[in-house]
């Protein structure tokens, strides 16, 4: 049987480190960290709610949302059963539909471009900056027909929503956020979410605030989308049996909720623990042949992924997953791509910031309970490699 531990040299010692989930010396998640000394309430309230029924939607749901709302700085927040519902919804409640033209990045998940597709609309792709691997903000002001502007705080990232909402109204369009993957990024003095019409949020185990299961969220500070979402997240319901729209079964249930409750007392510091082992890398990989993603002030990046730009990208990943390191790759195929998307016209080529860093991109491992030994033995396999 093969030893779970393994030995490496440490400035002139030897020092041990277990391997530890699916492995690995240095893992992506920790899931045990995130609940500390919260476990024991958690599991009772869901305890009283596998006893009681209360199931989907009720008191939980309502607590969460208000605490959530507070959080992000909107008036309203509305659970729903995932991300890419959040999308969904967000954009029906907005009345756009088919024929309606959103700009979105070229270089973002699956799930944001379908969504897009999924209500009838037609998404304008704009290419990657190269610096912050976000919407190109000079493309997307080349763009003079819109509907609505779909900018993806991506990978934490938070975008540029001042120069976005000023293009936006230029155009008269609508401004969705999607920030699945930046709970708690800040745009100067404002978090990301509440700063267009709809903020839309994933609660994906993976995200930065996780649930135990797929969960998501609509923010807005407009009690009109927050009403149509509130209907749409119910068949349509306005009241019970009375359906005034074509609506989706999208509801946030009460056991999601219980662990998002617990949880987000915590998201602050573990964004912060975040940037700080961001900046260790930054600061100590920031030799080698590789780039970063380019924040423009501060708290502006939560790092839910610590994306890592380098020509070497295959290479250097088999070196780092041999040595224990948990790094992996998303999106390895751009979502224009994507054979779902075959019938639009994207041709190859034609976005290539977005086509380069699907094959440039590697996330090291970026947990906030990160040890100092585990990330040391991550920046010594990156610099082993180079």
């Amino acid at each position: 049987m093969a030893s779970n531990h393994v030995r490496f040299r440490q400035g002139g010692r030897i020092s041990n480190i277990q391997f530890g989930e699916y492995g690995m010396i240095v893992s992506r998640y920790n899931y045990t960290s995130q609940f500390s000394d919260r476990l024991p309430a958690t599991v009772a309230a869901i305890q009283e709610v596998l006893l009681n029924g209360d199931y989907i939607l009720g008191n939980h749901v309502e607590s969460f949302e208000a605490s959530f709302a507070a959080f992000v700085g909107a008036n309203y927040c509305v659970g729903v059963n995932s991300g890419t519902d959040a999308l969904i919804l967000a954009l029906s409640a907005c009345e756009l539909g088919h024929g309606s033209r959103i700009a979105v990045p070229a270089n973002t998940f699956h799930a944001t471009i379908l969504a897009i597709v999924r209500i009838g609309a037609v998404p304008i792709l704009i290419d990657a900056d190269p610096r912050t691997f976000l919407m190109d903000l000079d493309s997307l002001e080349a763009e003079r027909h819109l509907d609505a502007i779909l900018p993806v705080h991506l990978f934490g990232l938070a975008a540029d929503m001042e120069r976005i909402r000023l293009h936006a109204n230029r155009l008269g369009a609508i401004v969705i956020e999607d920030c699945a993957q930046a709970h708690g990024a800040m745009d100067g003095s404002r978090r990301t979410g509440a700063l267009g019409a709809v903020g839309c949020y994933s609660f994906h185990p993976s995200k930065n605030l996780a649930a135990a299961g797929d969960a998501g969220a609509c923010v807005t500070n407009d009690a009109d989308i927050a009403e149509r979402l509130r209907w749409l997240r119910q068949l349509g319901q306005k009241a019970q049996n009375d359906h005034v729209v074509a609506g989706f079964n999208s509801r946030l249930d009460a056991i999601q909720a219980i662990v998002l409750s617990a949880k987000l007392p915590k998201l602050e510091p573990w964004n912060q623990a975040r940037a700080a082992i961001a900046a260790r890398y930054r600061s100590e990989l920031g030799t080698y042949p590789v780039s970063f993603q380019e924040p423009r002030g501060p708290r502006e990046h939560v790092y839910h992924l610590f994306q890592m730009r380098t020509r070497d990208r295959d290479d250097l990943l088999r070196h780092l997953r041999t040595s224990g390191v948990d790094a992996t790759i998303r999106y390895p195929v751009a979502a224009h791509q994507q054979p779902a998307f075959r019938q639009a016209t994207w041709a190859q080529g034609r976005f290539p910031v977005a086509e380069a860093l699907a094959k440039e991109l590697l996330c090291l491992p970026i947990r906030p309970d990160l040890s100092e030994e585990e990330i040391t033995h991550v920046l010594r396999s990156v610099g082993e490699f180079f």
